[in-house]
């Protein structure tokens, strides 16, 4: 019996010491070391601490598991309010509301939802950053998504930089002393940062939180492994394309879209369904790396080495570029996954945690 004791205590200090030294670490820091960045920094413990990822979840395909058995058994949310908008084509898209009756000065935060996002999917990230921040947040519901119907035949799974232009707009008249911040998950970066980068200085928004963006869209997409890349292809074609196929008959690019089976394959058959002549027309207006240098406000990226859908290899191709622009930090951890990010014993969202952190460190760096 003492030799089975023996035996279990070993294998736990092996195993803890496994854990320690290859998940719970701190994260990688990458940054232009100026006094703002480092003021930011200092107001942020969470980034400068290690990222405990939960013992049993500590694998990117675990965390992602638990990330959707989180997602199966939350509650569901009922939003305060919802904004139908037609857009200037006759698109569809809304505006969901959580602490819509808070005060005018209070922030307003901005979520920028996932690539198959909905209302629904996005109540966790909503609830949490509305309780941790204590602050008003609008979802802002692209074309097609949830129960939206496609009142035009267009449709971008990297959303529409004039459509968010309209939404925020909307947004700001309603609450014209509210102080504005945007989040943007997976690909909803891509739509955050391609608007920053074209709006340069000319924004509402003041400061940005990019959770596990895939950057440059021209490599991104055929480096998602499998089996998620197929997994998220056939749900895209089962969001958009199945149930409108009578609006986009019309487009010769349909059969090959609806037989995709990569998000690789999906996204080189997509620009005449996102109202664009060719492919090269497609990645030069909605490709957020193309404009990302141009991006001015404080800006938190992060992303994980064992996310399966925005790959290690996006970041390191990048890094140098966002380590020259002066208000962005980029944090790389080395746990997490795809926007999973399940931490402790009880499997909380660390991100989100450290989202409500530093979007109230910009705002307390603004104000003071």
């Amino acid at each position: 019996m003492s030799i089975w004791i023996s035996a279990c205590a070993v294998l736990a200090v092996v195993l803890g010491a496994y854990y320690l030294f290859t998940a719970a670490r701190r994260p990688q820091l990458i940054y232009q070391p100026n006094p703002q960045n480092q003021a930011l920094i200092a107001r942020v413990p969470r980034l400068t601490r290690r990222f405990w990822a939960t013992p049993w979840l500590f694998n990117g395909h675990l965390q992602l598991l638990g990330l959707g058995l989180k997602k199966v058994l939350a509650a569901r949310l009922s939003y305060d309010h919802v904004d139908t908008l037609r857009m200037a084509d006759g698109g569809t898209t809304a505006l969901h509301w959580l602490g819509s009756d808070l005060s005018e000065q209070v922030p307003t935060l901005v979520v920028l939802h996932t690539i198959t996002g909905s209302p629904h999917s996005m109540r966790g990230f909503v609830r949490d950053l509305q309780r941790l921040t204590g602050w008003r947040v609008v979802l802002c519901e692209r074309r097609g998504h949830g129960q939206l119907p496609l009142t035009s035949p267009r449709f971008n799974t990297m959303g529409d930089t004039a459509d968010l232009r309209e939404q925020l707009q909307l947004i700001a008249e309603r609450y014209p002393q509210s102080a504005l911040y945007a989040a943007g998950i997976s690909a909803g970066t891509g739509l955050l940062i391609r608007y920053l980068g074209e709006q340069g200085a000319d924004t509402p928004l003041r400061g940005a939180f990019a959770y596990c963006p895939g950057y440059d869209i021209r490599v991104a997409f055929g480096r998602a492994r499998a089996p998620y890349t197929r997994l998220m292809a056939r749900k895209l074609v089962r969001q958009f394309v199945s149930p409108n196929r009578q609006a986009l008959a019309h487009l010769p690019s349909l059969a090959a879209l609806e037989g995709a089976q990569s998000l690789d394959e999906f996204h080189r058959h997509l620009y005449e369904c996102a109202g664009y002549p060719t492919q090269q027309a497609f990645l030069e207006a909605c490709n957020p790396m193309l404009v990302m240098e141009t991006v001015t406000i404080p800006l938190l990226v992060l992303n994980a080495e064992d996310d399966p859908v925005c790959v290690l290899g996006n970041v390191r191709d990048h890094q140098n570029a966002l380590s020259r622009m002066p208000r962005t930090l980029l944090a790389v951890t080395r746990r997490g996954s795809h926007c999973a990010y399940l931490a402790g014993f009880t499997a909380r969202s660390w991100a989100h945690h450290l989202a409500a952190d530093f979007l109230r460190a910009v705002h307390g760096q603004t104000r003071s």
